[in-house]
C-alpha cells in the first residue's frame, strides 16, 4: 500500500480521495459538491443510480470525490439486489489505489434508529472490518441543530448514534450545506482526513485484489449471459411481430395486474391506462376494475390486491387470496395477459420467488403461458439493463422469467410522461396474445360460484358472532364501570405490531418498535385514566422454543405486582392465522393457569386491512384456528389500526372492552404464581430435550440406511463393471479367431463398451464420494450432538449442570435422556422405522418420524 502522508504530525496531503455513502436522500450528492465547491453532482430529486468520480482543486489540493448510491433504510442487506451489493464492495476501486476516507453521511433532521443501524453495520460488513478505521461520519443538515451541540445530539438521539460515532473512533464533522460559503467547514473536514491517514500510517483503504478479480470475473458473466437473454428476447419478438402483422388490430384488451404489496401495481395500472391522477396511497383491499381507451382498442385493467413479499401463499389471508382468484371474473370472457409486476430495487431470492408462484397459481393452469413480467421502479436500474439485473439476481428470477417465456419488460413509474415505455409495453402484449392466437384466460365459473357461496356463508355466520358479542356487551356494560387506573399486557409473535399499539395506546413513543428482546413497563394519562402498557418480546411465526424468551415473556407479568386487567392477544390481519401460529400463542399461554382466558383479549392490529369487510368476517372466513383462538377468549376481540394515531375513539372503546372484561371477572386481576410458570418452563425444556434427541436418533438411522443403500448400489456397479470387462477380453479374442470380417464391429461394440466403462466408473467414483461425505457427517453428527454423559445411566450432569441449581429440570427428564440414547432402532414387517425397548418394558413403538416438528428453534 501506498504511504501517502509522509514527515511530521503537521503534513497534509497533497491529493485526498473520500467516498461518500449512507442511504438514500441523506444529502451525499450534496456534501460532494460542498467539498468540491462547485456543482459536480446532480442533486435535488434525483437519485444517484450509479457511483459518479468526480475532480477538483480546493483549499490548496487535489480533491478526488466518489459519489455511491445510497440505500434504503427500510431494507436489511439480504433485500437488495445481488448487484448493487457487489458494486458497491467495487467503489473503492474507483479512485485508485484507494479512498483516504469513507464519508458515511447521516442527517441530524431524521431520528437514527436501532434499524438505522443494523442497516449501516450490514453494509460495512461488506467492506471488511478494516473499514471503520478510515470511516469518519458526516452530519448533514447542521443547521437544524440550531443552538444545540452536535455532541449533544448524539447523546439525545440514543444508543445507536453513540455506537456509530464510536465504531468511527468519535470522528465526526458536521455540515451545512445551505452555507456553501463556508469554507472553513471543509477545511476541518480535510484536517480530519488528514487524521485520519496518519492514524493509519499514511496508508488508504484498498480493495482485496482476490476479492476485486472475483467480483469482476462475476460481472464479466453477467454481462454475457444478460447479452444471451437480450438476443433470445429479440429474436422471439421478431417471431412474434411477424404474427401481429396478420392480424387485424385487436378492438379489446384485458389485463389483470399481480404482485406484492407496494411494489407499483396501481401506479403501472393507471399507466398503461394513461390516468396521470395521483394514488391516495391506500392499498387495493379488493379486485377492481378500470377501462379506458389507447387508440382504438379498449383496455380493461384489473387491479388485484397485494401480497407481502416473501410470504407464501398460506401466509396470505383468505379475503386476499379470494380476490387473486376473483379477478379473472372481472373481465369476462377472461383475460388476454396477466401483468406480474416485480420491483427493481429490491432482491428476488428463492421466498420471494415461493411467494410468486404460490399466489400466480392460484388462477389455475396456464395462467404462466400468458404472463409478462413487468419490472417497476425502472429508474432505480440506472444504467443497467432489466437482463443485467435479472442475470445478477441469481437463479430465483431467472427462473420465474424463464417461466414466463422469457416475456419481461421495465417500467419508470416515475416518468409517466414518456409514453414510449407504455408503448413498447403494448406492443409486447399483443405479440404474446398474438402468439397465442388471440386467445385469452378461460376462469373455471365453478371456483367463482364457490366464492359466492362461501361469502354467503362468511356472511351470515359474521351477523350470528357480532349479535352475540353485542348481546354479551350490553350485560358486562350495565355491570362495568370507568375504572381510574388500568393495566394491560402485550402478548404475541414477531412483527405482529405489539410495540406500536402499546405507543398507540400511550399516545407516545414509549416503546422500541424493532426487535425489543426483554419486558418493557410503560405508563401515561390516558382518557382520564392512569394507563399502564407492558410490552413482552415477540416469539417466531412458527413453532418455536427459547426457553430464555419465554422466561422474559412471563417476567413482563411480574412487573405488575397487582397483576394486569386484561391481556392482549395480538393477531395481525395482513396475515393468516392458521395451525401454526395457534400452536405458538396456546404453547405461551399454556405456562399460566386457565385463568388466562377469562383476561385474554384478541387485539387485531393492521385494521386498516380490513377495507370493506367487517371483522366478524374475516374471523368467519380465516382459518378455523382463528375461530378457536376467538372462542378461547369467549369472543372478546377489538380492531386497531395504528395508523390512525390521532383516533382516540379505537383506543377508548378498548379501554371500555377492558373494563367489561374486569367486571365479567368480578373485579379480579390476573396474577400468576410465578414459581409454577417457572417450572411449566421446565418442564417444556425438559420435553423439548427429549423430542431432540429421538429426532436426532432417526435422522442418524435414516443416514445410515442410504449409506447402506448406496454400497449396495456401488456393489452392484462393481460387478457390472466387471462383466462388462469379461464381455470385451471374450469379443476381443473372437475378433482373433474369426479374422478381419468382424474387426469392424469389434471396434463399434468396443467404443460402446468403453462408454458404459467410463459411466459406470464414473459413477462408482461419485458413489464413493458420496458415501465418503454422508458417512463423515453422520459420525460427526453424532458425535456433536450426543453429550458424553448421555451415554452414562444417569446423564443428569449433561443437561442440567450448565442450568442455576433453582433452574434444574426435572430429574425424571434426566433418566429419559439417558435411556432414549441407548435405544435401537430397528424396523417392522413392513419395513417401517420402530424404537426397540427392551422385551421387559412392555412397550413396542411405530416411531411417526414425518409427524416430530421440523424447522424448530432449540
Amino acid at each position: 500500500m501506498e504511504n501517502d502522508l509522509e514527515g511530521s504530525e503537521s503534513a497534509v496531503l497533497p491529493e485526498v480521495r473520500l467516498i461518500l455513502i449512507g442511504e438514500r436522500w441523506a444529502g451525499k450528492s450534496v456534501s460532494g459538491n460542498t467539498i468540491l465547491g462547485k456543482e459536480r453532482f446532480e442533486c435535488g430529486r434525483t437519485r444517484t443510480t450509479q457511483t459518479e468520480v468526480r475532480h477538483a482543486k480546493a483549499q490548496g489540493r487535489r480533491l478526488l470525490v466518489v459519489d455511491a448510491p445510497g440505500w434504503s433504510r427500510s431494507l436489511s442487506l439480504a433485500e437488495i439486489p445481488e448487484g448493487d451489493k457487489r458494486r458497491f464492495k467495487l467503489n473503492a476501486s474507483r479512485c485508485p489505489p484507494g479512498p483516504h476516507a469513507f464519508l458515511l453521511v447521516v442527517p441530524v433532521d431524521s431520528a437514527f434508529s436501532v434499524k438505522n443501524r443494523r442497516t449501516v453495520e450490514e453494509h460495512m460488513k461488506l467492506l471488511g472490518e478494516r473499514v471503520w478505521r478510515h470511516t469518519v461520519v458526516l452530519f448533514t443538515c447542521g443547521d437544524f441543530l440550531g443552538e444545540k451541540t452536535i455532541e449533544q445530539h448524539i447523546e439525545s438521539e440514543g444508543e445507536s448514534l453513540r455506537w456509530l460515532t464510536e465504531r468511527c473512533r468519535n470522528r465526526y464533522h458536521v455540515f451545512d450545506n445551505k452555507d456553501r460559503g463556508d469554507g472553513g467547514q471543509v477545511m476541518r473536514l480535510l484536517q480530519m482526513v488528514d487524521e485520519v491517514v496518519r492514524h493509519n500510517g499514511g496508508r488508504c483503504y484498498q480493495v482485496d485484489e482476490q476479492t476485486l478479480s472475483a467480483i469482476e470475473e462475476k460481472q464479466r458473466e453477467v454481462a454475457k449471459r444478460a447479452e444471451v437473454r437480450k438476443r433470445r428476447s429479440e429474436e422471439q419478438r421478431s417471431q412474434m411481430r411477424s404474427l401481429v402483422s396478420e392480424m387485424k388490430t385487436l378492438s379489446e384488451l384485458r389485463l389483470v395486474l399481480l404482485g406484492s404489496r407496494r411494489v407499483g401495481k396501481t401506479s403501472l395500472g393507471n399507466s398503461v391506462l394513461g390516468f396521470k391522477e395521483h394514488e391516495d396511497g391506500k392499498r387495493t383491499a379488493r379486485s377492481a376494475a378500470r377501462r379506458g381507451f389507447v387508440g382504438s382498442t379498449e383496455i380493461t385493467v384489473v387491479d388485484t390486491p397485494g401480497w407481502w413479499k416473501g410470504f407464501s401463499v398460506l401466509d396470505t389471508p383468505e379475503a386476499t387470496r379470494e380476490e387473486v382468484m376473483r379477478s379473472p371474473f372481472l373481465c369476462l370472457p377472461g383475460p388476454h395477459i396477466f401483468l406480474l409486476a416485480i420491483d427493481a430495487d429490491a432482491s428476488f431470492n428463492d421466498k420471494h420467488l415461493d411467494a410468486v408462484t404460490s399466489h400466480v397459481e392460484l388462477l389455475g393452469e396456464g395462467v404462466w403461458q400468458r404472463t409478462v413480467v413487468v419490472f417497476t421502479r425502472g429508474d432505480w436500474l440506472g444504467s443497467h439493463t432489466a437482463e443485467e439485473y435479472i442475470e445478477g439476481e441469481g437463479e430465483a428470477l431467472r427462473s420465474l422469467v424463464d417461466r414466463c417465456g422469457n416475456r419481461y419488460h421495465v417500467v419508470d413509474n416515475k416518468n409517466p410522461d414518456d409514453g414510449t415505455q407504455i408503448t413498447e409495453l403494448l406492443e409486447k402484449i399483443a405479440e404474446t396474445v398474438a402468439g397465442d392466437g388471440r386467445d385469452y384466460f378461460v376462469p373455471d365459473d365453478k371456483v367463482f360460484l364457490t366464492i359466492q357461496g362461501r361469502r354467503s356463508s362468511v356472511v351470515e355466520a359474521a351477523n350470528v358472532r357480532k349479535s352475540e358479542v353485542v348481546a354479551k356487551r350490553k350485560i358486562l356494560r350495565d355491570n362495568s364501570q370507568e375504572l381510574p387506573e388500568l393495566t394491560m399486557v402485550m402478548l404475541g409473535q414477531k412483527t405482529f405490531g405489539k410495540s406500536a399499539t402499546g405507543n398507540n395506546l400511550l399516545h407516545r413513543e414509549a416503546f422500541p418498535t424493532f426487535e425489543n428482546q426483554s419486558s418493557k413497563m410503560e405508563m401515561g394519562n390516558v382518557a382520564g385514566r392512569l394507563v399502564t402498557v407492558i410490552d413482552t418480546p415477540g416469539w417466531r411465526n412458527y413453532p418455536s422454543y427459547s426457553k430464555e424468551r419465554d422466561r422474559e415473556i412471563v417476567r413482563g407479568l411480574s412487573l405488575s405486582p397487582s397483576g394486569v386487567h386484561a391481556v392482549l392477544l395480538v393477531v395481525p390481519l395482513d396475515l393468516s392465522f392458521g395451525e401454526a401460529q395457534r400452536a405458538a400463542l396456546e404453547e405461551r399461554l399454556n405456562l399460566f393457569d386457565a385463568a388466562i382466558w377469562k383476561h385474554a383479549i384478541v387485539l387485531f392490529t393492521y385494521g386498516d386491512n380490513l377495507a370493506e369487510e367487517t371483522v366478524e368476517e374475516h374471523i368467519e372466513r380465516e382459518h378455523g384456528a382463528l375461530r378457536w383462538l376467538i372462542d378461547k377468549c369467549e369472543n372478546k376481540y377489538h380492531v386497531m389500526n395504528n395508523t390512525k394515531k390521532m383516533d382516540p375513539g379505537q383506543v377508548i372503546e378498548l379501554f371500555e372492552k377492558i373494563e367489561e372484561i374486569v367486571a365479567g371477572n368480578d373485579g379480579r386481576l390476573f396474577r400468576p404464581e410465578m414459581d409454577d410458570v417457572y417450572l411449566r418452563i421446565e418442564d417444556n425444556f425438559g420435553r423439548r430435550q427429549l423430542k431432540l434427541v429421538l429426532k436426532q436418533r432417526l435422522g442418524e438411522e435414516y443416514k445410515r440406511r442410504e449409506v447402506e443403500m448406496m454400497a449396495g448400489f456401488r456393489e452392484t456397479l462393481l460387478q457390472l463393471q466387471a462383466e462388462v470387462k469379461g464381455r470385451k477380453t471374450s469379443t476381443r479374442s473372437m475378433s482373433l479367431t474369426m479374422g478381419n470380417a468382424f474387426k469392424k464391429k469389434d471396434e463399434k461394440e468396443k467404443q460402446k463398451e468403453d462408454n458404459v466403462s467410463l459411466k459406470i466408473k464414473q459413477e462408482i467414483e461419485k458413489l464413493d464420494k458420496d458415501i465418503e461425505v454422508k458417512s463423515s457427517t453422520l459420525l460427526q453428527s453424532s458425535m456433536d450432538f450426543f453429550l458424553p454423559d448421555l451415554k452414562a445411566e444417569r446423564p443428569g450432569s449433561s443437561v442440567a449442570s450448565s442450568l442455576p441449581r433453582e433452574e434444574e429440570p426435572n430429574r425424571r427428564y434426566d433418566d429419559v435422556l439417558g435411556w432414549l440414547s441407548t435405544l435401537q432402532i430397528g424396523t417392522n414387517f413392513d419395513n417401517q422405522m420402530t424404537l426397540n425397548f427392551s422385551q421387559t418394558s412392555g412397550y413396542r413403538s411405530l416411531m411417526p418420524y414425518d409427524d416430530l416438528d421440523e424447522g424448530e428453534e432449540y
